[in-house]
């Protein structure tokens, strides 16, 4: 059942809340709420509960973190597409997890364990995402390091419309990439950011027609996976740390990454091809 829900918009416009109420009653291992393929050097995970518009349940997240690990772990995995369908990326968290769950129940899931494991992944993440959003959906597209957006896209954090808040790093992800005024709006009136929006407030890489916006991200997956793998990974972690270091602390951090790069074949690889007017051949190494 879906959680459809008065809009908090002044306008007073019906929308959809942030999150769905799943009736689906399967056993743990007997769905696959994940689905995964790969590419070259591309790995693709694929939300996969479009009966509830990909809410994201216990179920899923393990699964998700498990094949975004497996990935991770891979050496023939450079990059990575995280994605939905057309009409939804992740309409948010499945409420009926949660709608009588007490505080200690809440402590005791540990829910903030399976999103550390997603920020702890090294390699890049692309969300590729089409339609809705939402809540959670919003949080894990904001959990990626790029996303590419087909124009339908609506990104919100709409969980003041059942009672509470952010919880997987929407208050601070949200206004890291937006800035405070644009989010207290989205966050406390329950405002959905259309495609463009989101686009020129800066939480969205790209912005491409609704029937390309798969086919976008794995077009710049495919072109970020022939760079040198390891030289993506501490690039990826020397931005991240921009958020959590002093501007002097990053700059150090940067230069102990940069120098440690030489150590590695890559770097004796890409600087001779590129003397010697080639293409380089990276290993990983």
């Amino acid at each position: 059942m879906l959680g459809r829900t008065q809009s908090s918009n002044p306008s007073g416009a019906q929308t959809w809340g942030l999150a769905v109420r799943s009736r689906l009653c399967t056993m743990a291992g007997m769905s696959e709420f994940i689905l995964t393929r790969t590419e070259d050097h591309v790995g693709v995970c694929t939300l996969n509960r479009p009966e509830v518009l990909n809410a994201l349940s216990v179920e899923l997240m393990d699964q998700l973190v498990a094949a975004l690990e497996k990935f991770d772990a891979d050496p023939n995995i450079h990059v990575m597409v995280l994605t939905g369908s057309e009409k939804v990326f992740a309409a948010g968290a499945d409420i009926g997890d949660m709608a009588e769950a007490s505080v200690v129940e809440m402590m005791e899931r540990n829910n903030l364990a399976r999103w550390l494991r997603i920020k702890a992944v090294r390699k890049p993440i692309i969300a590729a995402v089409s339609g809705y959003a939402l809540g959670g959906g919003c949080e894990l597209a904001m959990h990626c390091d790029i996303i590419i957006a087909s124009e339908s896209a609506k990104f919100g954090q709409p969980e003041i419309n059942i009672g509470v808040m952010p919880g997987a790093g929407g208050t601070q992800r949200l206004t890291r990439a937006i800035g405070k005024f644009k989010a207290m709006e989205v966050i406390l009136n329950g405002r959905f950011l259309s495609a463009q929006e989101a686009f020129e407030a800066g939480l969205v890489t790209r912005v491409v027609a609704k029937e390309q916006f798969l086919t976008e991200a794995m077009r710049l997956a495919h072109q970020i996976a022939q760079r040198p793998p390891i030289a993506l990974k501490l690039a990826k972690e020397a931005v991240l740390k921009a958020d959590e270091m002093s501007l002097s602390e990053g700059l150090e951090y940067e230069r102990k990454l940069f120098y440690s790069l030489f150590a590695t074949e890559d770097q004796k690889e890409g600087m001779r091809a590129f003397l010697e007017k080639r293409k380089a051949v990276y290993k990983g190494k």
